[in-house]
């Protein structure tokens, strides 16, 4: 009887730890299923047939058209269809992985897409490989504002406790950075570059002129910069709500996005315009969107470190 009693005392004590660690995978979150897209460029490029990858049902689409989300994957990547001054162009720097007899991964590079077709266009474009929840518009015709392109969050109300997901992270012996846009001069800068991941809740609103504006809810964003040794599954980052700029191990990119580097959305007339964050919400407040996004880079649009590496699976929320 006394092993009985033990045992169930110890069982109800376990209840609540049981409960915390309730885990959801998010949508196509195990990275397993991928749409291929055979793109054929145009012949002053070369001509070629490249593939680039989607975060959706397996499928196989054939020719430069636009891609849009199908198949309830909330995923998009930094992967594109460009047509810059009508010739066709690909960018891929998101690919499907094995990791494991038929279990697949997100593997995200840091590149630079050479664009070259004499007496009409020669640019060099750093590119790092991210995936994120929402949607990339294509075709692409430009450089300039890239995140007016990028569809960033979806709609959520829960309060998740982290973000949960396994990685692995090659980090290149270089230790400098590039910055190149297309246009200018291509620059080497000091300092190597991270991979980063973050999760961003927020509570948006429209005012009667179609700007979107916000108020941070939650915050779990963390920067990673050393080469692992193999995979590190269950990493968690922690959703902390409220104001955190006074919260033990708060860093200054965990903070509001600037202005002049919000990110996009369709209002309620469906034109894409800049949701502008703010203010730091109540910690009790209940977000509208969710941001999440993994990069094999962590600064400004174009730079960052050729070769940078990052795998990413099996992502998904805590409660």
């Amino acid at each position: 009887m006394k092993k009985i009693l033990l045992a169930t005392v110890a069982a109800v004590a376990m209840l609540p730890a049981a409960r915390a660690q309730k885990f959801e995978l998010l949508p196509f979150g195990d990275m397993d299923r991928w749409q291929t897209r055979e793109i054929k460029e145009s012949f002053l490029l070369g001509g070629n047939t490249r593939n680039i990858y989607e975060i959706a049902p397996e499928k196989t689409v054939k020719g430069d058209i636009p891609y849009e989300p199908t198949g309830g994957s909330p995923w998009a990547t930094s992967n594109v269809l460009a047509k810059v001054k009508g010739i066709v162009k690909t960018s891929n720097a998101v690919w499907p992985d094995t990791r494991s007899g038929r279990n697949r991964a997100a593997k995200l590079e840091t590149i630079i897409e050479r664009c070259k077709a004499v007496g009409i266009i020669n640019i060099d474009v750093l590119v790092g490989g991210s995936i994120f929840l929402g949607e990339m518009i294509e075709p692409v015709s430009s450089t300039s504002d890239p995140y007016s392109h990028m569809v960033m969050g979806i709609p959520f109300t829960k309060r998740p406790k982290t973000l949960r997901f396994d990685y692995r992270l090659e980090m290149p012996k270089e230790d400098s950075r590039i910055y190149s846009s297309g246009f200018g001069r291509k620059k080497t800068l000091p300092g190597r570059d991270n991979a980063e991941v973050f999760i961003i809740l927020q509570r948006r609103w429209e005012d009667a002129d179609g700007n979107i504006y916000a108020k941070r809810v939650g915050t779990g964003r963390e920067r990673f910069g050393k080469s692992t040794k193999g995979w590190v599954n269950g990493h968690e980052i922690a959703v902390q709500y409220g104001d955190i700029t006074n919260a033990p191990g708060y860093q200054p990119y965990m903070g509001l996005i600037p202005e002049a580097d919000s990110y996009y959305a369709r209002n309620s007339r469906g034109k894409m315009v800049p949701v502008k964050e703010v203010g730091w919400d109540s910690p009790d407040a209940t977000p509208t969107h969710m941001l999440v996004m993994a990069s094999a880079a962590s600064g400004k649009a174009y730079i960052g470190t050729p070769g940078l590496t990052l795998w990413i699976d099996n992502v998904g929320l805590t409660y």
